[in-house]
């Protein structure tokens, strides 16, 4: 026996304590690197995988991270010898191909199956991360195939030593994508999934079910005036930055698609419903804590006010990243979820598929806070998860508006004051819109109408731009719903007369034009409103037309609360007019045909030539476009033409000609 071996082998005999044995994992990975007798390599490894006090209970990844980086370490210095001349007296006389088998031999019986995953999954990333082509195809196969056989027996063995399947998931997490699909396909997804969700939002070496959220609030102190601290060397700020560290954490995207991987193709479809539950039992978890934390009392816009320096520059910024990656690995996992869904006859059942879908809607509402600040809400991958579980769970009546009742508002009819409470109400009326077409009248009308009508109040504070182009967004959604004709008739004259004195403030210019224009077109014929309320756009149309004469022709401001990119700025009476244009191709003909000269007679009252350019380009995109029908272009195109339509909105009205007749016929004003 080599007597550097010797001398290693009874120090860790000898030692009596964890961290003296851990104090000689270096020598033990230089001395592994250049052993030249295979027996030696194996019998080093097999007091590696077997010495206990080198994995102290209960298991951390941290002491595993370290036998794993022991055999990772050991395959880069072989190689580094292999490959440099000057080493030659140093290395290993042994190849690459005869190392490897030596240190795998050291894996046997008198040591558990999840320790030899790190020594397997060590020596297979070392491989990769050095692109080393001397590796023979069968013997990394063999490497690939062990590495899988040991991750399946140690999933079934979890529970012989505690937390022993982090070690699982810690290996697997990063030697996964570089398995072939052959040997992925031989995991025993079935047994990985539940231990991954547990292990990634509820263990100690994960999220810890983001209890810790809640903690900050104790260390939130009002430093001066209105301002708050977090401060750095607070005992929260170190937990979070503990937490963000971590081995699971820091390589959270990488986990999430392995969690994904599983869901796809595990057997037992119940453990996807089992692992969706968790999830929704995390993400309450999360926004119970978020609500307990003082930081969630100031609205993101008004951050810089309320926070002092340190906090917004250092500590808040550290959370918030922690959030995001935590997000972004929810939805990645929810997708998956619901491909299976859609695919899986068993989880699209009727008793299985609404569950599955509320769930992940409630998980979505109670991580909007994080989704809705760093704008997620617009990703493909967020938008699928949504709008798929709005499609499932909108087939199921009593189910959708179970769910809309659960997620109510806190104050109906009431703007509530802390942000997290608006934000939630954001997510009611954006969710709510797509369940207009199967809710009840009675629902319509007691909690989604009166849920949106607070927020669609002329005098609403103008910050809350987005709220309240839901709020008129779930209005219209409502009267449009067919079987919604008596809430329509009951509340119409209530929201056209709340709509024009909510503009210019809060509503901007393009929320203003759709609304106008989908109200007319639900007030078209044969529509149940046009029955009821027969002069309904007529009554809108002149509405408007009288409101133009005292309308300002100064540029509107921007409203800070709603996105208008890509909007050309418009006038009050500019905005008016083009609303009165968009609703030319929803009327019926007679009144068409009366409101044509009446649009060219208004488009004359600009005095702003580029506003008056911009109306009149409409006018025309309008009346050629294809926005009319068959029957209102053929109208159209006759006044246009024959009816000196084309005249009068190019120069305006123009005084009739005089008659011309024949010499010598008989005047009108004729005694004969």
């Amino acid at each position: 026996m080599d007597r550097s071996l010797a001398t290693l082998l009874r120090s860790l005999q000898a030692s009596d304590y964890p961290d003296d044995s851990l104090r000689l994992l270096p020598t033990a990975t230089n001395l592994l690197s250049r052993l030249s007798n295979s027996l030696n390599v194996t019998l080093l490894t097999s007091h590696l995988m077997s010495h206990d006090l080198l994995y102290p209970q209960p298991i951390e990844l941290s002491r595993c991270r370290q036998i794993f980086s022991v055999f990772y370490t050991a395959v880069l210095r072989l190689i580094e010898d292999k490959q440099n001349p000057a080493r030659e007296h140093l290395r290993s006389h042994l190849s690459v191909g005869e190392w490897v088998k030596a240190v795998v031999h050291g894996a046997d019986d008198k040591s558990p199956r999840w320790r030899h995953t790190l020594l397997i999954g060590g020596l297979l990333l070392a491989f990769q991360s050095r692109n080393f082509e001397e590796l023979r195809p069968d013997l990394r196969n063999k490497l690939e195939a062990a590495l899988v056989t040991a991750s399946n027996l140690a999933l079934l063995q979890k529970d012989s030593e505690p937390n022993c399947e982090l070690a699982v998931i810690f290996v697997l997490n990063h030697s996964f994508p570089i398995l072939s699909h052959y040997h992925r396909a031989q995991v025993r997804y079935d047994l990985l999934l539940p231990v991954l969700v547990d292990a990634t939002f509820f263990s100690r070496e994960g999220l810890e079910q983001a209890y810790w959220i809640g903690a900050v609030d104790n260390d939130t102190r009002q430093s001066s005036g209105q301002r708050f601290n977090w401060p750095v060397n607070s005992t929260s700020f170190r937990k979070v930055t503990e937490i963000k560290s971590r081995s699971l954490i820091s390589a959270l995207g990488s986990l999430s698609r392995l969690t994904a991987c599983c869901i796809d193709n595990v057997q037992d479809p119940m453990l996807i419903v089992y692992s969706t539950n968790k999830i929704a039992e995390f993400a309450r978890n999360l926004a119970t804590s978020w609500r307990q934390n003082k930081l969630s009392e100031a609205d993101p816009r008004e951050e810089a006010e309320y926070l002092d320096q340190e906090t917004t520059s250092k500590t808040f910024p550290v959370l918030l990243q922690l959030l995001r990656d935590t997000m972004f690995a929810t939805v990645i996992i929810l997708r998956s979820v619901l491909g299976r869904v859609l695919c899986d006859p068993n989880l699209a059942s009727d008793t299985t598929a609404p569950g599955v879908a509320m769930q992940t809607l409630h998980i979505l509402r109670d991580t909007y806070f994080i989704s809705h600040r760093f704008g997620l809400i617009s990703s493909s991958q967020y938008t699928f998860v949504n709008f798929t579980s709005i499609d499932i769970l909108s087939r199921y009546q009593a189910q959708s508006e179970n769910f809309l009742e659960t997620i109510r508002p806190v104050e109906l009819g009431r703007i509530p004051l802390h942000p997290l409470d608006r934000l939630y109400d954001l997510f009611f009326l954006n969710t709510a819109e797509h369940f207009t077409l199967i809710a009840s009248p009675r629902l319509s009308q007691e909690l989604l109408f009166n849920a949106a009508a607070p927020y669609v109040d002329p005098r609403g504070d103008p910050r809350l731009g987005e709220i309240f182009e839901a709020a008129h967004s779930v209005m219209l959604a409502i009267v449009a719903a067919p079987q919604n004709a008596e809430v329509a008739a009951n509340n119409m004259p209530f929201y056209v007369e709340t709509l024009l004195q909510s503009f210019p403030r809060p509503l901007t210019a393009r929320q203003f034009r759709f609304a106008v224009k989908s109200i007319v077109r639900l007030a078209a014929p044969p529509s149940k409103i046009a029955v009821s309320m027969p002069l309904m756009q007529a009554v809108i149309l002149d509405l408007l037309r009288e409101r133009m004469e005292h309308a300002s022709e100064d540029l509107l401001p921007h409203n800070p609360g709603v996105s208008t990119e890509g909007d050309q700025p418009l006038s009050e009476k500019a905005v008016l007019l083009l609303s009165v244009i968009d609703c030319l191709s929803s009327l019926p003909i007679p009144l068409l045909e009366e409101w044509l000269p009446l649009a060219a007679d208004l488009l004359h009252t600009m005095r702003n030539s580029s506003q008056k350019q911009q109306c009149q380009q409409r006018l025309w995109e309008t009346l050629s476009d294809d926005e009319m029908d068959v029957d209102r272009a053929a109208s159209c195109v006759a006044w246009w033409t024959s009816r000196g339509g084309r005249e009068h909105v190019k120069f305006g009205e123009q005084p009739e000609e005089q008659d011309y007749m024949m010499s010598g016929a008989l005047q009108f004003d004729n005694k004969l």
